[in-house]
């Protein structure tokens, strides 16, 4: 996977967006930057941190993708693989479902993931070095750089959907003290049920990750 790293960007997922439309790239790509200044969150917030944390996204096309990964599940399918190799390199981050990096019980970044056309375009941020107020950085000593290449190795060789989620059943477990947000309500995650897909079964009401 080719790197383009940059000092700043208003938002890594918006310049591969443009790039890729303009075909001036193609997958598998990945675009990062030491700084962003106008970054996607979740539910439309904004993802703006600290020079020195973590700003990636990536196009991936869906064919090169295990034949058993399913759309609905490629958020917690990228987000466990860097929770997975977070986690080889010492970290005690977990994923809530799902698709956030928390430390204990704060979030330390997430994963928003978009189709076009065929590709699938995953962006990434975590707080590495420092965090705003009511969020915290990563337990370990990792530069930007140096984490999205241990990341882009990863897609040489992908495991599939099944091992991921057998391995994410066990993990969902520490989400049910959080809520989830559906149709920007808030949803209890202490009696649900996770699916096979990756997606919830709350109160008879089946809840995907839209993100």
């Amino acid at each position: 996977m080719d790197i383009h790293w940059f000092e700043s960007l208003e938002s890594t997922q918006s310049y591969l967006l443009e790039e890729l439309k303009a075909s001036r790239l193609s997958p598998p790509v990945c675009i990062g930057a030491f700084s962003q200044t106008l970054g996607k969150g979740s539910r439309g917030n904004s993802w703006i941190g600290s020079k020195g944390n973590l700003f990636i996204s990536l196009a991936i096309v869906r064919t090169t993708l295990p034949d058993d990964l399913k759309l609905e599940s490629s958020s917690i399918y990228f987000a466990f693989l860097m929770k997975e190799l977070l986690s080889s390199l010492g970290s005690k981050v977990w994923l809530k479902w799902p698709n956030d990096f928390y430390l204990g019980n704060k979030k330390i970044g997430g994963v928003i993931t978009n189709l076009i056309g065929e590709t699938l375009v995953c962006g990434i941020g975590m707080n590495l070095v420092s965090a705003p107020e009511n969020f915290e950085k990563i337990d370990i000593a990792i530069d930007a750089y140096d984490l999205t290449e241990l990341y882009s190795e990863l897609f040489k060789k992908l495991p599939s959907w099944k091992l991921i989620f057998s391995n994410y059943q066990i993990e969902f477990e520490n989400s049910r003290d959080f809520f989830t947000h559906n149709n920007n309500e808030k949803v209890a995650l202490e009696k649900a049920v996770l699916l096979e897909d990756g997606s919830l079964l709350c109160d008879g009401q089946r809840i995907f990750s839209l993100r």
